[in-house]
């Protein structure tokens, strides 16, 4: 596998749509709303980072990091997500890939931490894990997980960016 990970440019947009709706397609707790949620982060400015896996100029996998806002006022915490890979490119260890990537360049600009949304099984060798204090109203809390890089933890309740409701 020759598998190059980069930074999105503007010509990518369209792919990574793409991309993004066969990759949550048939899986039956999406919203199916994820392709729509990358757009309107990407408008309205709001991916701090967002990485592409690429094969022989072939996009593969995506995520994207967006900043959050803690109702504690805490600073420099961010939301990862949707992270995409190709339907038939999973299980391949192109998600982890997209997810150390993704975490390393987060670190590197100075965030303090990440939340996401997902499977406390997979996410937890990453680091993840359910933070008592800090919440995502509306969402079975165990799913709900984060990651600090330090010792701090803020507490309070997390909030999206308004793009998260997208529906086209």
């Amino acid at each position: 596998m020759n598998l190059t990970l980069r930074p999105e440019t503007a010509s990518d947009a369209e792919s990574i749509g793409h991309l993004t709706a066969a990759a949550f397609r048939d899986l039956p707790y999406s919203s199916h709303t994820e392709q729509f949620i990358v757009a309107a982060l990407r408008r309205a400015g709001q991916l701090t980072v967002s990485l592409l896996a690429e094969e022989d100029g072939v996009i593969v996998g995506h995520v994207a990091i967006s900043p959050v806002t803690i109702s504690s006022g805490a600073a420099g915490w961010y939301g990862l997500g949707p992270i995409s890979v190709a339907p038939a490119r999973q299980r391949q260890g192109i998600g982890s890939q997209l997810m150390a990537a993704a975490l390393a360049e987060l670190r590197g600009r100075g965030g303090r931490g990440c939340v996401l949304l997902g499977d406390p099984a997979y996410y937890a060798r990453f680091g993840f894990r359910h933070q008592p204090g800090l919440e995502l109203p509306g969402v079975p809390q165990q799913y709900f997980q984060a990651l600090s890089f330090s010792e701090e933890w803020p507490l309070g309740t997390v909030q999206y960016h308004r793009a998260f409701a997208a529906t086209a």
